[in-house]
């Protein structure tokens, strides 16, 4: 009994593992599927990786073609422009035609590089291995601007020698030029690779539009150079001689009578040229100045090895001759008297009194005065007439400079308990005065007329203050003070003290970088060129800020000159700008600073914006302080261009 039913358990489990045959076979295919979808599954996913990078490297390498054909166009646009004015021009007309400029540049833009082939990017300093690509040009216009500005001129000896209607900028004294202004527009498409047609798959599309702005200068033998010329310039500054540069962003030439002294706390970004009449700079480490004939300098070696390496965006220049120093400022006082500001000589109260008549048309004193405000101008029939170029305070005053309307510029003088307002409205061509119950209405107003020949200028004005100036400002913070087309410069035998924002009614630049598209600060903004300009200079003190405004923040827009040359004997060689009150939060000077020597600003942060109007001497505040003066002949004709891109623009991007 028992015998049997084991045989019949044996038999069972038999039976069970006949039909477990195969499970493993089964279980190996099943593994083997699997295994084989995986690996489908990731040679798909490989090549859909491979073909999406191969599309973003194509859709990369056809963006940047576009963006540097656009590039290479809008500089090829510059130098064709450049290249359309001739070698010699003169006063009796114009250099060129607009509108032929515009047409000739456009044509041999779309030559170069427009039409059915794409043109290779190459160049000297491409790597051997680059990605090659291509573009070629879908849309490229230059379009001649009548209206900002439109062509202008002032001619040397006047009608005599040709005229010019209606001239739009105002030169500096003795230099004579021609503006022009170009539109342009650009579009570009890129192929990711070398192509030689216009059937190009993958290509990417670029457009930018613009403005070019140009100015064809004629100036005098001598090369008369008004300082404002410079974005910064320091007449006493020796290497390694106790202080450094403070560091940041410098716009506009830089350049010093002495040498510079570059420091650590910080980086150095020159945007212009940087020169120095010492053939040497000086980098101050901790304890120690190197005395370096170049561009760089580092102390200590391994880990602790510190480098000094300024960023010269267009050159250190070192041993330079050095720039000769305006003596004094007989000038722009005379400048106030006939509008030519030449002589060299001082002014006496024997001149004063032969010119000038304050609000009851009582002459200046022959013996003097010790204070009072007067205006150039003569009685002729009962018609008086302004006939120089300012107004003249003798002794100290506080000035508050403010608009009117949309042409008049407003002159507040306080002395004592006397309040002289001036108004100078050059589209009604009067001069009206007030101060106390009395007022005096004048045919004209102040004038800058050419010291060679008399020819006129236009309106501009000197503002001389026989005195200290002890308090300039306009008449609340961010509100306009300069009026649209005032050129002014404000002059003060002592210090001139600022105590509060002295503000454009325009902004002629950018204050941040890309305020306009894919600009830096100080770029030209166009359609803001009114003629605007104001020049802050002594020649005898220092131009003091004693910040009124709570917020402890500063605004100057203007070019600030506290110069001179000790020399001579006519000043105290020690002009300097220095903050006299609280500490500056921020400090922002919109134009230039020109000094004997740096003082100290006590500011948290600070701003100067070169206004690249002044670059190159060819406009300026009027009778600024100048070097290498002389009247004569006109030099080599040179023709200045600058560019303001408004808009850039992927037409096609995939983000």
């Amino acid at each position: 009994m028992m015998r049997t039913r084991k045989t019949r358990n044996l038999k069972v489990r038999s039976r069970r593992r006949k039909t477990e045959r195969g499970v493993a076979l089964i279980t190996a295919l099943l593994l083997l599927l699997l295994l084989t979808g995986l690996s489908v599954v990731m040679v798909y996913s490989a090549n859909s990786d491979l073909m999406t990078n191969g599309y973003y490297r194509g859709y990369r390498g056809a963006f940047y073609a576009a963006d540097s054909g656009v590039n290479i166009a809008r500089q090829t646009m510059e130098n064709q422009i450049k290249a359309q004015f001739p070698a010699n021009f003169g006063t009796g007309a114009a250099p060129v035609t607009g509108a032929t400029v515009a047409a000739n540049v456009t044509a041999a833009i779309n030559t170069l590089y427009g039409g059915a082939n794409y043109t290779n990017i190459t160049g000297a300093g491409q790597a051997s291995k680059s990605y090659p690509a291509s573009f070629r040009l879908s849309a490229a216009n230059v379009t001649y601007d009548t209206a900002n500005p439109t062509v202008s001129c002032v001619l040397v000896g006047g009608a005599a020698n040709g005229t010019c209607a209606n001239p739009a900028w105002s030169p500096t004294a003795n230099q004579y030029g021609y503006q022009y202004s170009f539109g342009y527009n650009l579009t570009a498409a890129g192929a990711p690779v070398l192509q030689g047609s216009s059937s190009v798959s993958g290509t990417a599309s670029i457009s930018e539009n613009g403005a070019f702005t140009v100015q064809a200068l004629l100036v005098p033998n001598g090369s008369q150079t008004p300082f404002s010329a410079w974005g910064m310039f320091i007449d006493q500054y020796q290497p390694c001689s106790g202080g450094t540069l403070v560091p940041g962003t410098i716009s506009g030439p830089v350049f010093t009578n002495g040498g510079w002294t570059f420091g650590t706390s910080g980086k150095y970004i020159f945007t212009d040229a940087v020169g120095s009449a010492s053939s040497v700079a000086g980098y101050h480490f901790s304890g120690q100045c190197d005395k370096v004939a170049g561009t760089s300098d580092s102390n200590g070696s391994g880990n602790s090895k510190v480098t000094i390496a300024p960023t010269f965006q267009n050159g250190f220049n070192l041993g330079q001759a050095k720039v000769p120093l305006p003596p004094n400022d007989y000038n722009q006082e005379r400048a106030v008297l006939d509008g030519k500001g030449v002589g060299g000589a001082a002014v006496t109260n024997s001149d004063l009194n032969s010119k000038l008549q304050d609000v009851t048309g009582k002459a200046y004193p022959s013996n003097g005065a010790s204070n009072g405000v007067f205006l150039p101008y003569t009685t002729t029939n009962g018609v008086k007439t302004l006939t120089g170029g300012g107004i003249f305070v003798q002794g100290d005053a506080n000035v508050t400079l403010s608009t009117s309307g949309t042409s008049a510029q407003v002159y507040s003088i306080v002395q004592g308990g006397t309040t002289t307002t001036i108004t100078i409205d050059p589209v009604a061509n009067s001069t009206v005065m007030v101060s106390g119950n009395k007022s005096v209405t004048l045919a004209g107003v102040p004038r800058m007329l050419d010291p060679a020949t008399g020819a006129d200028l236009g309106p501009n004005t000197m503002l001389y203050v026989n005195g200290n100036i002890s308090s300039l400002s306009g008449t609340a913070q961010g509100v306009a003070a300069i009026q649209d087309g005032t050129a002014l410069t404000i002059t003060a035998a002592n210090n001139v003290t600022i105590t509060g924002d002295i503000l454009y009614k325009t902004e002629p630049v950018t204050l941040t970088q890309n305020q306009l598209p894919n600009t830096p600060a100080d770029t030209l903004i166009p359609g803001n060129n009114k003629g605007q300009a104001l020049g802050i200079f002594t020649a005898h003190g220092d131009i003091q800020m004693d910040n009124a405004q709570s917020n402890g923040n500063l605004q100057i827009d203007a070019s600030i000159a506290t110069i001179c040359d000790p020399s001579g004997g006519g000043c105290s060689g020690n002009g300097g700008l220095v903050n006299t009150g609280n500490s500056i939060n921020t400090l922002t000077i919109v134009g230039g600073r020109i000094q004997n020597q740096i003082k100290n600003i006590n500011t948290t942060t600070r701003n100067v914006f070169f206004d690249r109007r002044y670059a190159g001497g060819g406009f300026a505040p009027p009778w600024f302080p100048s070097t290498n003066v002389s009247v004569g002949g006109l030099s080599q004709p040179t023709v200045n261009i600058s560019l303001q891109r408004l808009q850039w623009l992927s037409k096609n991007s995939p983000y």
